[in-house]
């Protein structure tokens, strides 16, 4: 299958269930889940809200597919409320961007696949793998 269309592997539902089910044991309560409109992402995105017990809809933005402007991302992200919690569910290099813009730093470390990070106010505060015991918390 061309990469738009293909599916998460038996390991990749795994994978993503093990964020949602993390992610709930890390004051990750959102109010909005974004995926890329790739049919892997919306898959990962909606059984990350099922590790999360979370009812939440999966809404395909555009921006979050590969080879988008990251930027586009940052400018959804800033038009919500302040009080919105949201998690993306995307493609490398392009999260990584979005975290480098989010932080204000050009060097924010790519995620790797099944890899979770936490920014709020401009700050990581942490980031951790579906097979960490913990998260890794960034030096303040």
């Amino acid at each position: 299958m061309r990469d738009p269309h293909r599916h998460l592997t038996t390991d990749g539902r795994r994978q993503a269930r093990a964020i949602g089910d993390r992610l709930r044991w890390h004051d990750c309560i959102p109010t909005q889940l974004w995926s890329s409109p790739l049919v892997r992402a919306i898959q990962t995105a909606e059984l990350v809200a099922a590790g999360l017990a979370c009812e939440l809809p999966v809404e395909a933005l555009p921006a979050l597919a590969p080879d988008e402007n990251p930027r586009d991302v940052v400018a959804a992200l800033a038009a919500l409320p302040a009080d919105a919690v949201v998690i993306l569910v995307g493609h490398e290099p392009g999260l990584s961007a979005v975290g480098s813009l989010l932080v204000g730093q050009p060097e924010f470390a790519s995620l790797g696949k099944a890899q979770a990070a936490r920014i709020d106010d401009g700050a990581l505060r942490w980031r951790f793998a579906c097979d960490a015991d913990a998260p890794e918390v960034a030096a303040r």
